[in-house]
């Protein structure tokens, strides 16, 4: 016997240590995951992914935040258009095919490609879902103010779904986006920049506008303002930690968790 193996997290062990965290049938689940994280796996994210349908069932939908793989923010003059000698190279977003974006983790590609999956419309907020709730939190996502009412995020907290951290910073929490989306804050951040989207014939170019994501929804507040809305509803008592394989992780309810942060948002020194 080598007792040099790794010790394998499998589909069936990272389902124990969901239950464990309260993880439960029937469940709507966001989830953001570091894999490295996670310990070695059979079978690589999938195990993670095909667990969390194990243990939400049927009835249960599993959600991921996929944006899309495209650099050309940084092609832009300083009122959001593609400058003209790189129009022609930017490829259109097409919800079946652009990659998501990397800096989310490897588990949002997975997902996003899993047989049954959907994916929403709007490039930059688009998410993945896979399970009974899928068509219906992808479908109609807002192209302006994706992060707002009629978005996937605001579909999570009308059904009670909940959102699950694996290993992932806290700072990565997108349900965060809709509070900023709905805090009654002075003089929001607004971004404007245009995308193209991909068509049978030729790309389309619309402009975009929302809520700024890529800083603080008005300035003064903290850059790391996410981590510390989640730390407090955390140190309040509220949420779930546990251990999913080697991952350090939090399970949380949406409705609560957003309301949380609203009033955060709302009573930070900033907003005043």
């Amino acid at each position: 016997m080598n007792d040099e193996l790794p010790e394998f997290r499998t589909r069936a062990s990272l389902a124990d240590d969901l239950n464990r965290i309260g993880l439960r049938a029937g469940d709507t689940v966001m989830v953001h995951a570091a894999m490295s994280k996670v310990g070695p796996l059979l079978n690589g994210p999938d195990a993670l992914s095909n667990a969390i349908l194990d243990v939400v069932g049927p009835e249960g939908t599993m959600v991921v935040y996929t944006s899309w793989d495209s650099r050309h923010d940084d092609l832009m003059d300083d009122d959001g258009r593609v400058l003209p000698e790189w129009r022609d190279h930017v490829p259109g977003f097409d919800r079946q095919a652009s990659r998501a974006v990397r800096m989310n983790g490897i588990i949002a590609e997975f997902v996003r490609t899993m047989p049954g999956a959907h994916r929403s419309a709007n490039p930059g907020a688009s998410v993945a879902a896979i399970g009974k709730l899928a068509e219906w939190i992808t479908a109609d996502h807002p192209q302006d103010y994706g992060y707002g009412e009629g978005s996937p995020l605001a579909k999570l907290v009308e059904r009670g779904g909940r959102v699950l951290m694996v290993g992932a910073p806290w700072d990565t929490m997108t349900l965060a986006h809709h509070a900023d989306h709905l805090a009654n804050l002075p003089d929001k951040l607004v971004r404007r920049y245009e995308v193209p989207f991909a068509g049978d014939a030729a790309r389309t170019w619309r402009v975009v506008e929302e809520f700024d994501t890529t800083e603080p929804v008005i300035e003064g507040l903290p850059d790391d303002y996410i981590e510390q809305i989640v730390t407090a509803y955390v140190a309040s008592g509220a949420g779930s930690e546990g251990l999913i394989g080697l991952a350090p992780s939090l399970l949380v309810d949406a409705k609560p968790m957003l309301a949380f942060a609203i009033d955060w948002l709302e009573g930070h020194p900033k907003a005043a």
